[in-house]
Order: structure tokens, then sequence, then C-alpha cells
């Protein structure tokens, strides 16, 4: 089955340093492990949905320089069509991501580049993808006006939002955002710091999403790692459990991969419990490899995971 998802987001480039501990200022470590690869929100979250099924379109803005060229090359091996900007006055995002070698936790510094320069005109002008789309995904690596901006043209269109607030900013999102939003999917970190609810249990990640569903969200789907995902909305809060898919190797696209299946899962008109279940298998898998977009996985390797 072929479905079709709108992403707008960034693409950045992913360094990605494996060793015992981050370093404190001022002192060096030798590491274990270093990689290039794809990355950004927008685009890993565009490769998980392609792998599973999805006929994906990226939105996005890149530099003319080496990074850009990754992008373009990872998104024709997905399949995947690139309706994007190419600029000489920003380079391609890169992101700084320290992995855990025990443990395969992460810690992330990200610079949008090229990406925090789409505007709302640039999203105007792929007007025709998010309204030919089944479901509309946006992240906050781009400015917030662009991801507004996308919201309500997809809501004008009757697309299915998808709204994953990550990075959660350190100011408010502004009211208006949050109405145009079908499901608002944030990590217990972003939740936290979008509703001043800290997210350590169930419970507590019920009362966050209630306050995201206060702010307007229509659902809430609240993602907590190892205790799998909780989905609220008006007419079921139900605790979705995570999967066992072997031992975890990198945590670091583990968000993305929930975010691209869930998409996929949601413009196949599955019920949005079947859709996180879903989508929590596509995570679970993710974390079993290292990196971002390469750890994604296809749908047949999920399908087997959830016959289990």
């Amino acid at each position: 089955m072929v479905d079709r998802i709108a992403v707008l987001g960034s693409f950045v480039a992913d360094l990605a340093f494996r060793a015992a501990r981050l370093p404190v200022v001022g002192e060096t470590l030798e590491g274990t492990g270093f990689k290039v690869g794809p990355g950004g929100k927008g685009s890993n979250q565009a490769v998980a949905a392609a792998r599973v099924g999805g006929r994906v379109t990226m939105i996005s803005k890149l530099g003319r320089d080496e990074f850009g060229r990754l992008a373009l090359d990872t998104w024709a091996k997905e399949g995947i069509v690139a309706a994007v900007g190419e600029t000489d006055d920003a380079p391609t995002g890169a992101a700084f991501i320290y992995v855990d070698h025990r443990t395969g936790d992460n810690a992330i510094i990200v610079v949008p580049g090229a990406a925090g320069t789409i505007s709302v005109a640039d999203v105007e002008a792929a007007g025709a993808h998010i309204a030919g789309a089944d479901v509309f995904v946006t992240q906050l690596e781009e400015p917030i006006a662009a991801a507004r901006r996308g919201l309500e043209l997809a809501r004008a269109a009757g697309v299915i939002t998808v709204f994953n607030p990550a990075p959660a900013p350190a100011a408010p999102l502004p009211t208006d955002l949050y109405p145009l939003c079908d499901y608002v999917t944030p990590n217990e970190t972003e939740a936290a710091q979008l509703t001043g609810i800290a997210v350590s249990t169930p419970d507590d990640a019920k009362h966050a999403a209630a306050i995201l569903r206060g702010f307007g969200a229509r659902n809430a789907i609240i993602t907590l790692g190892e205790k799998g995902a909780l989905l609220v909305t008006a007419a079921e809060t139900t605790l979705v459990p995570a999967f066992d898919a072997g031992p975890v190797v990198e945590t670091a696209g583990a968000g993305d991969a929930f975010n691209g299946g869930l998409a996929v899962a949601l413009s196949r008109g599955w019920p949005p419990a079947e859709a996180v279940r879903f989508a929590c298998a596509v995570a679970a898998i993710s974390v079993t490899r290292p990196g971002t977009a390469p750890s994604m996985p296809t749908g047949a390797e999920v399908e087997r995971l959830l016959s289990r």
C-alpha cells in the first residue's frame, strides 16, 4: 500500500560521536566511534514514512554544499520527492550527536542552517504538495511561522495534521498553533517544556496531554521511551506498550521513527490506538541500529514485529 505524506522540516548532517560520557568544559575525551550520516527531524521522519510504504514529499531548504548533496542523494535513494529550495546564503544544517556507547542514550546540539530560513512564502510555494497529501507532518527545526503556515494549508485542505513540537522552544508556543493540530506528539521532555508538568510517569503524561488538548490540539500523543506512548483523545486514553525488538544501540532516531510510522498508519485510516501501536513498532526497531535515518526499518520488518 502506498500513501501520501507531506513532511515540512529540516535536513541536517548528523555527526555522531560515541563515547563513555560527555566531556566537561575544558576537557578532551577519546571517543570510541564517529560517523557522518543524513539526519534532521523532518528528513528522518520522511525516510521513516517512505520505508514503511508512504509516498513522501519532503519540503525543506538546503545550502548549496556537500551536506546539501547528501540530502538530495538520500531522498533520491528512498524514493522521496524533494520540494526544496537551495541557497548560497546559509549552509545546510548539522547536528552534533553524543551517543553513550554502553546504553545508546544521546544528547544532541543541532544547527538548522538553511532550514532555519524556511519562510512562509517557501511553504506556500509547496502548497500543492501539502493539499494533495493524506497526512501533513511538521516539527520545529524550521521557523514557527513556516510550521504554522504549513498546518494552516493542510487544515484548509482537510489533510490530517501531525505536529511534533521538537525541539520544544524555551518560550511558550503561540496559542493559535494548537487548534491546527489533529495530533501533537511531544516526548516527555518536550511535553514538560510545553505544559510546565514534569513527565516521568504515565499519570504525569495524562495530565500533560490534557493540558495540550486544553490548548486546542484535537489529540495528544506523548512518547515515553521504554514505557511506550500515551494516546489521549476525546474518546479514549490508552497507554500503548513499547516493543522489545532487541538490544538498544542508539535512541537518537526513535522519535522520528515514531512520527514517520504514525503518519503512514493514519494515512491508511487506522484507528488512533492502532496507528500508535504501529508507530511504536517502527521506533522499537530503529533503536536497535546506529544512526537516525539509516536506522529506519522497512514495512516488512515492522509487520514481522507486530505479528510476534
